[in-house]
């Protein structure tokens, strides 16, 4: 008899770039912290121009997570991965979108 277990949802998540340092980086440390905290992921490299500025992303890397940007510019820390791996999934304000970084 076999027993069907609830399946943990799985997290598809983008990350906006063109290949950079920062999003080598990027997509390493989404790795690593999703093996480290148990999180099943589907990650997705995205290099079209076009389809980086479908999401309003101007600054790269970005990160999408279930089609909701939640980082753009510069690496994302370990703590805030994890965050996001775990559910919470608050954008993060940035320039664009009222971050305060222009003012």
């Amino acid at each position: 008899m076999l027993l069907n277990k609830p399946e943990k949802n799985m997290r598809k998540i983008k990350v906006l770039g063109t290949g950079c340092a920062n999003c080598k980086t990027t997509m390493k440390l989404i790795e690593e912290v999703a093996a480290e905290t148990g999180n099943d992921i589907q990650l997705e490299k995205v290099e079209d121009m076009q389809a980086i500025m479908a999401y309003g992303v101007m600054s790269t890397p970005g990160v999408v997570i279930d089609e909701k940007v939640v980082h753009a510019g510069g690496v994302p820390g370990r703590t805030k991965i994890a965050e996001w791996l775990n559910g919470d999934i608050t954008a993060e304000q940035t320039c664009a979108d009222g971050g305060g970084c222009c003012d």
